[in-house]
């Protein structure tokens, strides 16, 4: 990734943080070292993107006291949108299978073998690992930049930075992560062939495939925390009435 387009994207995640409340109007952001750390980049690219962040009305720096919140401008453009995990993940499941599609064509062993090395990765940790998760995450990042398509990558860039940092969103993909934990390094691997053997429609259904086989997990794992919240208001009021009665 570009210089230009990483602080792009660093800018991004910290928005996503403000956005979902972490960090409300006001607030102090965390340091450029611990934001660096974060992010996995240079303090450089934190602070160009905390300029940025600033020339849009976002924040304010403050010399030798850190960046501070600011209220969000009436007509902020580029505001990421507050999104549930099922809307995340029909968007990523659109751009990441016609991005798998476009690297098929041309991508290259260097990047055949990069991919295989993450898929180890996700065969070789438990579920609550966080090297898997990024190597899940390089994965999908790796395809993107694979496609040749700059629009493509910066909006899968962005639809990660909403996977990561919007907290409703990742409660939900953590979750999954943890109850389906099984299916993601052969899901992953049926993509890589489908890469390997530079079939485009093949990549297009292996990746549409994970994605509704994640929307399905979502979609069980929601039903089953109701279930356990009607469970519980049950048993809340069992104990409540039942006891009155008996008095």
């Amino acid at each position: 990734m570009t210089d230009e387009r990483l602080y792009q994207s660093i800018a991004g995640k910290i928005e996503a943080l403000i956005d979902s409340g972490k960090y409300p109007p006001g607030s102090r952001l965390p340091a450029e070292r611990e934001l660096a750390e974060r992010f996995g980049v240079s303090r450089v690219a934190v602070r160009e993107a905390q300029i940025a962040l600033q020339a849009v009305g976002r924040i304010k720096i403050k010399t030798g006291s850190g960046a501070y919140v600011l209220d969000a401008p009436a007509d902020a453009k580029g505001k990421l949108p507050n999104v549930s995990a099922f809307e995340l993940t029909e968007a990523r499941a659109l751009f990441e299978a016609e991005a798998a599609a476009l690297a098929a064509v041309q991508i290259d062993d260097a990047t055949l073998a990069q991919l295989e090395r993450y898929i180890e990765i996700m065969a070789n940790t438990s579920a609550d690992d966080k090297a898997g998760e990024i190597a899940d995450r390089d994965f999908h990042r790796a395809i993107a930049n694979a496609s040749g398509n700059a629009a493509i990558t910066y909006v899968i860039e962005t639809l990660w930075s909403l996977r990561t940092d919007l907290e409703p969103v990742k409660a939900v993909y953590d979750s999954v992560c943890t109850a389906d934990f099984g299916a993601r390094a052969p899901e992953h691997a049926a993509i890589l062939d489908a890469l390997r053997a530079h079939d485009p429609a093949a990549a297009r259904v292996a990746m549409r495939k994970h994605f509704t086989r994640l929307l399905k997990s979502m979609l069980d794992v929601t039903e089953e925390r109701a279930l356990e919240e009607l469970r519980r208001q049950a048993s809340k009021s069992r104990q409540r009435y039942l006891k009155s009665a008996t008095l």
